[in-house]
């Protein structure tokens, strides 16, 4: 394996997103839901990250924008609970104690800083492919202290997001490295790592402990591969041909570009 460059993936690949959506709606529980108790955070923390109404993979398709999925997946989250319906009125609201909490907690992961560096030390070329807005993405980056890693692709930069091949040819035409000699890492088996293996690059899993999205997780919208097991399954997705680690440390053993971070 020939690695020559390392496209990354945002939210909890290099930004712990998990923990700031765990406090946005933390703070949404007990202002909008009180009558759910705090024992519950973590099923109300996986109900939005695993977007059972595939409002985000809508908003990746360029099906809607970015506030309006979000109003989509608080109200179906109140619904699911069984609190007061979600209005335009009190979206406003919801909203903004919701996206300001999120935005105060973006923080990066303990390994990103030192995976970033590492690669560019033995002379690979990195940059950043996300399914949300370039300029969101930029702005999360430099709060999280990551603000020198280009984001070469956003989702408004084709129109669409992932599991789109286009998108991680164009992120590896924009590093100036052949796909067949760039990995692409991402925390979601599917959307990123099959995904990026389908389009010709090195895909590779970020299985972080404790950060797989919750049963029934199917990505949105899987790549063309049809999975022989549990798609969050390591091995059966080293079986269809990616690249599995646990933590950014692994990387440069795994791609070939050196044995370990420390």
């Amino acid at each position: 394996m020939t690695t020559d460059g390392i496209l990354f993936d945002v939210d909890d690949t290099l930004v712990d997103t998990k923990g700031a959506f765990a406090r946005a709606l933390e703070a949404v529980r007990a202002e909008h839901l009180p009558h759910v108790p705090a024992e519950r955070d973590p099923e109300i923390l996986s109900h939005w990250r695993t977007d059972p109404g595939g409002f985000y993979g809508r908003y990746t398709r360029g099906e809607m924008d970015h506030v309006t999925q979000r109003r989509h997946r608080a109200a179906l989250l109140h619904e699911t609970f069984g609190a007061a319906p979600v209005t335009e009125t009190s979206f406003e609201a919801w909203d903004a104690l919701f996206w300001g909490t999120f935005e105060r907690s973006w923080t990066a992961h303990d390994d990103a800083r030192a995976a970033i560096d590492a690669a560019l030390a033995a002379g690979l070329r990195v940059g950043v492919v996300t399914n949300a807005a370039t300029e969101l993405q930029e702005r999360k980056l430099k709060a999280a202290g990551l603000g020198d890693l280009p984001v070469l692709v956003g989702v408004d930069t084709l129109g669409f997001g992932k599991p789109d091949p286009r998108v991680f040819l164009e992120g590896a035409r924009k590093l100036g490295v052949e796909p067949s000699r760039t990995a692409y890492v991402g925390d979601e088996p599917a959307v990123d790592a099959l995904a990026a293996h389908e389009a010709g690059l090195t895909g590779v899993w970020l299985d972080r402990a404790g950060h797989r999205r919750g049963p029934g997780y199917g990505g949105h919208a899987g790549p063309r591969t049809v999975l022989q097991g549990d798609p969050q399954d390591p091995e059966v997705l080293r079986a269809a041909g990616v690249v599995v680690v646990e933590t950014l440390a692994e990387l440069p053993g795994a791609l070939g570009y050196g044995t370990g971070l420390g």
